[in-house]
């Protein structure tokens, strides 16, 4: 720990549902994107049943931010320690401890701590810093209680799926299409607006309008972090249509000696009290799954077949 002066916080939440849901949602830190409105992308790089080392992208008082934590996670006492390793400036350390305890009822009481300190001790960035801390903390404690509380739920609540198209063309005339992303309005019939900040190369914050099936518009917020190398695209959707709760997804562009497969994947947690008011009175959760799969799936093979078109019509015109 350095020498500067160490800020703790504390916030909790008290929750109806049981100890070991709790816990497993906040063990399984590679769906928090999906879970927690400030989380962005999370990747697992080692883990071995108790000691873990992920890369975080997470939004903190309007910034994308982006950190290594290492964690050691105790099912048994129910208890996660975290540590960040290089924080992101003007963060100089930061630790904290994840807690759920078993009441007597049934519920739980679920414990967020840190403690941090800042490069020179400058009393404006502790204030930064404990900000984003109180705000995010917030968010995830009352998203992760609103989900454990619906635990016996959750498996008809989160949908996951994927498309898929084969590619005859490079991978990177494919993966290209699918970075520049600032084009698609004039490529993609869905896609009526779209604006685009890439402040850091390879983490993009767009705005967009999408036009459904039946020529209404809907405008989505998201944050893409891109991996040209591992041809790979994730992508959290920060602002999202009235049906969902949360949206995230990939691209993924993977070549074999034959081709190149592009693969779509969207994961989304649905909201049920907007079923009605969005599909109209008697639909029920069911109807808003096949919705929600359809249209997503209707514009992501939009997207696909044009990237494919793309890639092809580059190697006939060569």
């Amino acid at each position: 720990m350095s020498s500067e002066r160490v800020h703790r916080t504390a916030h909790s939440v008290e929750v109806a549902a049981p100890a070991g849901v709790v816990y497993g949602l906040i063990s399984n830190a590679v769906q928090w994107p999906l879970f927690f409105p400030p989380s962005v992308h999370v990747e697992r790089l080692e883990f071995d049943g108790r000691n873990e080392r992920l890369r975080m992208w997470a939004t903190a008082n309007g910034q994308i931010r982006s950190w290594i934590s290492r964690r050691v996670q105790d099912p048994q006492a129910r208890r996660i320690d975290f540590r960040q390793q290089h924080p992101q400036a003007p963060v100089e350390t930061m630790n904290g401890t994840w807690t759920v305890e078993e009441r007597a009822d049934g519920t739980s009481l679920l414990t967020l701590l840190h403690d941090f300190t800042v490069i020179g001790d400058r009393p404006e960035d502790a204030a930064w810093v404990e900000l984003a801390i109180d705000t995010n903390s917030s968010e995830e404690l009352d998203h992760l209680k609103q989900l454990a509380e619906r635990w016996t739920r959750l498996d008809e609540l989160v949908l996951s799926f994927e498309d898929a198209v084969r590619v005859k063309g490079p991978a990177e005339l494919v993966y290209d299409f699918l970075y520049r992303v600032s084009d698609w309005p004039e490529l993609l019939p869905h896609v009526a607006r779209l604006e685009l900040t890439e402040d850091t190369p390879g983490v993009q914050v767009m705005a967009m309008d999408t036009r459904t099936a039946d020529g209404s518009a809907h405008t989505t917020e998201s944050v893409r972090i891109c991996f040209p190398h591992a041809g790979r695209i994730v992508y959290k959707q920060t602002t999202t249509p009235a049906l969902m709760t949360a949206h995230t997804g990939e691209w993924s562009v993977l070549p074999n000696e034959t081709g190149v497969t592009v693969i779509s994947q969207h994961s989304v947690v649905l909201r049920e009290e907007a079923i009605e008011s969005v599909l109209g009175e008697g639909a029920d959760l069911a109807g808003a799954r096949r919705y929600v799969r359809e249209a997503l799936g209707r514009n992501s093979l939009a997207t696909l077949d044009l990237a494919k078109l793309h890639a092809e019509s580059a190697i006939r015109v060569l």
